[in-house]
């Protein structure tokens, strides 16, 4: 996915990277659930997070990390009695970055595939889904899929966003309703203001992001969790994977996890309890 006027606003320049210590004060923490070699560093937890994707994970005026991937990762912090430190760096380096022992874990929303869970621990806890924006109000009353057919779909050019939006177009011309008008610009401000000009009925993106606009009083959400996709934390070593495991799940009991992931408009994993999914490294 391209990255867009939006996403750019605020943010670090392609390629830069830099760490932020969010440090905790001790009578907050835990004593700590593991040490080294479990984790490089005696007392921190350091992760890769590509800060380009608001309200998941950005930087704000201020230069500090924000997001509901950030906070959920430094309340997992605080049961692991960890510092959290992060590494700002571009989704590229993550996962060699995580071979090659920079960091302790991958907190950037990475997609569970089967390959992927052959190279390191993966810990699904979220499901980004798409959703489609409406004008403020849902004037044309939008609700399903299948109220799309005839409209005009504005989307970024390139990303998943414009391949499931085709994919929904197809879906409903094969029930043999009106096409979808699929329109694509070069970044999402542009769908955006497609859409908000009235050249669009509707605009293709995350729900989180959706939930963001709609928040922002720039336009409701229509429709949302369409096509979700599994996200995770992933972590190369074992049994920092079981100790992340065992704080999320103890998250989940004291409704921290609920209640963050709502709060962002977030889809929570199906699964009662979080566990590692897949083999891992061989």
């Amino acid at each position: 996915m391209k990255t867009s006027g939006l996403h750019r606003r605020g943010l670090l320049s392609a390629g830069a990277a830099a760490s932020a210590l969010v440090a905790l004060p001790a009578g907050l923490r835990a004593q700590p659930r593991i040490a080294p070699p479990n984790i490089i560093k005696a007392g921190t937890l350091i992760m890769s997070i590509n800060p380009t994707l608001p309200p998941l994970q950005y930087v704000d005026d201020k230069g500090e990390l924000k997001g509901m991937r950030v906070e959920l990762a430094n309340e997992c912090c605080k049961k692991l009695g960890l510092a959290p430190e992060y590494i700002r760096t571009e989704f590229a380096t993550m996962i060699p970055g995580l071979a090659a022992k920079r960091w302790d874990m991958i907190n950037t929303g990475i997609f569970w595939t089967e390959e992927r869970s052959k190279l390191m621990y993966m810990i699904p806890y979220e499901q980004a889904a798409i959703s489609f924006l409406a004008a403020k109000g849902n004037p044309l009353g939008l609700k399903t899929v299948e109220d799309l057919a005839g409209k005009r779909i504005s989307v970024e050019l390139g990303g998943i966003e414009e391949r499931r939006t085709r994919e929904v177009a197809k879906m409903l011309a094969d029930k043999g309703l009106k096409p979808v008008t699929v329109m694509t610009f070069n970044n999402f401000a542009e769908a955006f203001q497609a859409l908000r000009a009235g050249q669009s009925d509707a605009a293709t993106c995350i729900d989180a992001t959706a939930m963001f606009m709609q928040q922002r009083g720039d336009f409701t959400r229509a429709i949302s969790g369409v096509f979700p996709q599994t996200a995770c934390f992933a972590v190369a070593n074992k049994p920092l994977a079981e100790a992340v495991v065992g704080a999320l799940n103890d998250l989940k009991k004291d409704g921290t996890y609920d209640k963050l992931l709502d709060q962002y408009g977030v889809l929570k994993v199906d699964e009662p309890t979080f566990a590692i999914k897949g083999p891992g490294p061989a």
